[in-house]
């Protein structure tokens, strides 16, 4: 209690204890909470706002600095308390509770023909609920393969590019043919390995969650759910392949033994480009490789960026407006670029400079067709399953402490009896 108590003060001072409003001056005052992190990206909302402010003299958007950390339990603390921003910055996959329980405006009749058409509607499932849409997808990023460019050069394994990818079973034979003492061909960065798992399983075929007639979700493990997870425990118990010692590190823990030579490849986020410009030695060669394929392509799962209004807005229709402003094909390239990710939207992704060889962004476009909403994305419940059974769960299969048939086990059983408690 104290720590939501504290929670909530912290929101209080943000917001300066108060919702979005009208001031005396007749003037409209709407509260934006942006979770942008990256001096770039940080700088680009900041303008935005600032051009917006100096075009609408009567409606003012103030900007609020958020965090990533913790943004679920933070939000639901400021929805219970009566004082969450006005416009909120999210991720998709986070929506859902707040969506179903009545916590976010629907934007269906909201939001501008323009906006609706320029996104596809593949984006637009990520944030649709029942029969309303709870937020606005707008920066989406697929997973991508960060290779040692000279290692693989002097290796003469053949290089993927999106017309070719690697398979997995081709993927598991490279990463072995590069292995040797103290080197390793991959290093998979899994502390959070829920999303990861996930999310490129459906390029194999996977789906693990299954919607019933009667609406109710349940897990099943099947054959192409085990595709990824049983590439990822074999390189790493099995072949060697793997550096076991960075499957409980985060992304940016991977960097340093990657630019040390000691992995040739690192599984990542599109959007760890920048740290890798930022932070790699003067000539270090890497390249951008799309990720393995298998029964579904390409295929992989993305929870999308996304912009919500509050359902407790007073001025639902302004706050709409903006968006509409910060979102337009131009203005989203610019959130693009600053935060090294794709946009949504049809128009922006056809800018130039997001075709650049350079960085690797051309291979990042290339995938943008295939990305699709993430297998948790409407499934009430989701936080409470991944933390509580996914997680512990794919941690220990992924060291060796457990087999297959318990990590299944586990998933079904387990995670159906904490998804059943949201589906009576």
């Amino acid at each position: 209690m104290r720590t939501r108590l504290l929670a909530l003060a912290v929101l209080l001072l943000l917001a300066g204890c108060s919702s979005g409003g009208t001031r005396d001056d007749g003037r409209i005052t709407l509260r934006f909470q942006s979770l942008a992190w990256q001096e770039e990206s940080v700088e680009a909302n900041q303008r935005l706002v600032k051009e917006w402010n100096a075009s609408q003299p009567d409606v003012r958007v103030e900007y609020v600095q958020g965090s990533w950390d913790s943004v679920h339990d933070q939000l639901l603390t400021a929805f219970e308390g009566g004082e969450a921003p006005d416009i909120i910055h999210d991720a998709s996959d986070d929506l859902a509770d707040f969506a179903y329980g009545g916590y976010l405006a629907d934007l269906s009749g909201l939001l501008p023909a323009r906006l609706k058409a320029d996104i596809p509607q593949r984006s637009w499932e990520t944030t649709t609920f029942g029969d309303g849409v709870y937020g606005v997808p707008f920066l989406q990023e697929p997973r991508v393969l960060i290779a040692n460019a000279t290692w693989l050069r002097k290796s003469g394994v053949r290089i993927p590019t999106p017309g070719k990818p690697w398979s997995w079973a081709e993927f598991r034979r490279i990463t072995e043919r590069l292995s040797g003492p103290g080197k390793y061909g991959v290093a998979w960065p899994l502390k959070e390995p829920v999303s990861a798992t996930l999310n490129l399983s459906l390029s194999a075929g996977g789906q693990l969650f299954h919607r019933g007639p009667d609406g109710k979700v349940t897990v099943r493990f099947q054959a192409g759910d085990q595709v990824v997870p049983r590439t990822v425990h074999d390189q790493a118990n099995t072949d060697r392949s793997a550096s076991p010692t960075t499957l409980g590190s985060g992304g940016s823990d991977t960097l340093p033994g990657f630019f040390a030579g000691r992995y040739a490849m690192v599984p990542l986020g599109f959007s760890y480009r920048q740290q890798i410009v930022q932070q790699a030695p003067k000539g270090f060669d890497w390249q951008v490789l799309p990720a393995p394929a298998g029964a579904g392509g390409l295929t992989q799962g993305v929870s999308p960026q996304t912009l919500s209004i509050a359902e407790d807005c007073p001025h639902k229709k302004e706050a709409a407006e903006f968006l509409d402003f910060f979102l337009r094909p131009p203005n989203m390239v610019r959130l693009a670029l600053g935060d090294w990710m794709l946009p949504t939207g049809t128009e922006a992704l056809k800018d130039p400079a997001l075709h650049r060889t350079k960085d690797g962004w051309a291979t990042g476009t290339a995938l943008a067709g295939h990305l699709s909403p993430a297998p948790a994305q409407s499934v009430r419940g989701y936080p409470e399953w991944k933390d509580k059974v996914a997680t512990p769960a794919l941690q220990e299969y992924y060291s060796g402490a457990i087999g297959i048939a318990e990590l299944r086990r586990r998933l079904e059983e387990d995670g159906n009896l904490v998804l059943a408690r949201y589906q009576r």
